[in-house]
């Protein structure tokens, strides 16, 4: 088994790396360890503008970006460490979860946080949880990674995962808010990811005495970057491999009352109907054609909006004012 510790602390980097080393490294045993800094991961098959906040996470920074394997959406800071496991496939049993928890469980129970297994893929401490996991298999490999919640901004992470359940309706994969913890809680004060780093391989040592650390080459790093500019960083991926969602939003300005429904496919909006008591001197049907093809995304939104004079659709209103109703 190699052990390697990511330097870096990108997202778009380290779920890059995941894809990366599938293909460096198809038969051998990975660990791999990394610390993001604030972001949000999706899963696989979701609708990522049903589980953001997008406001608040364009606000502070937080990248989204769309990970290879199902489940929920999750938040990374630097209080949070992920690990992940790939193996082979068929050597494990792809519904089982337990195997490649055992080790966090071990060296927390260790410690004396009674963590457990509870449920399909969650880790708990007193009833709350502070892991979520995924799987995928791909290429003859499987990869099981999760999260380790030390001492996460949890103010942070309600807010951007807290979205309106009445503006998307779709049949995306949903994101479960339950309870979530800090482990730090349980663990003395000075406690880092860090040390979690070096515990669990520790842990993933003892228990495998023939793994080794391996660090990233130059070609390696290369090769990541590659894939991160052209696949992890794009909005095609992140965004645009949403499936179809009908989007709903409805606004009060001082120009009046404006509703928006949108039918949604791939990030690329097909319908448009706008509805209100605004009162305009084009029909708003021209608008609602010249949003057909444009990509779901307040820059592109944008960029119609401040090209075009609302004022003939809506009356006395400002580009800000009407690009809040598509988000």
């Amino acid at each position: 088994m190699l052990l390697i510790n990511s330097l870096s602390q990108n997202a778009y980097f380290n779920i890059a790396s995941e894809e990366y080393l599938l293909h460096r490294f198809p038969t051998e045993d990975l660990f791999l360890l990394y610390v993001n800094a604030p972001s949000i991961i999706v899963g696989k098959f979701q609708n990522t503008l049903a589980e953001i906040n997008l406001d608040y996470v364009e606000e502070k920074g937080i990248k989204v970006v769309r990970r290879m394997s199902g489940g929920g959406a999750v938040y990374h800071d630097l209080g949070n460490l992920n690990f992940s496991f790939h193996t082979l496939l068929g050597q494990n049993d792809f519904g089982d979860f337990s195997f490649f928890t055992k080790p966090v469980l071990n060296m927390l129970n260790t410690l004396g946080v009674p963590a457990e297994l509870k449920g399909r893929n969650d880790l708990l401490v007193d009833g709350k949880k502070f892991s979520g996991n995924a799987k995928l298999a791909r290429h003859g490999k499987m990869i099981q990674h999760g999260t380790i919640l030390l001492n996460s901004e949890m103010e942070v992470l309600g807010e951007a995962l807290k979205v309106n359940p009445l503006k998307f309706i779709d049949k995306a994969t949903k994101s479960n808010r339950g309870r979530v913890t800090n482990l730090i809680d349980y663990l003395p004060k000075e406690t880092t990811t860090e040390t979690l780093k070096e515990l669990l391989t520790a842990e993933i040592i003892k228990n495998n005495p023939e793994a080794k650390r391996f660090q990233l080459s130059l070609e390696d790093l290369a090769g990541i970057e590659q894939l991160m500019e052209e696949k992890y960083e794009t909005w095609d991926w992140n965004f645009g491999f949403s499936p179809q969602y009908n989007f709903k939003k409805a606004i009060k300005i001082p120009a009046g009352f404006i509703e928006v429904h949108l039918d949604v496919v791939h990030g690329i909006i097909e319908k448009a109907k706008i509805f209100g008591d605004f009162f305009a001197s084009m029909p708003i049907e021209d608008l609602e054609v010249q949003l057909i093809g444009k990509k779901h995304q307040t820059t592109d939104l944008e960029n119609l909006f401040t090209s075009i004079d609302l004022t003939l659709f809506f009356g006395k209103v400002t580009a800000e004012e009407i690009l809040e109703a598509f988000k």
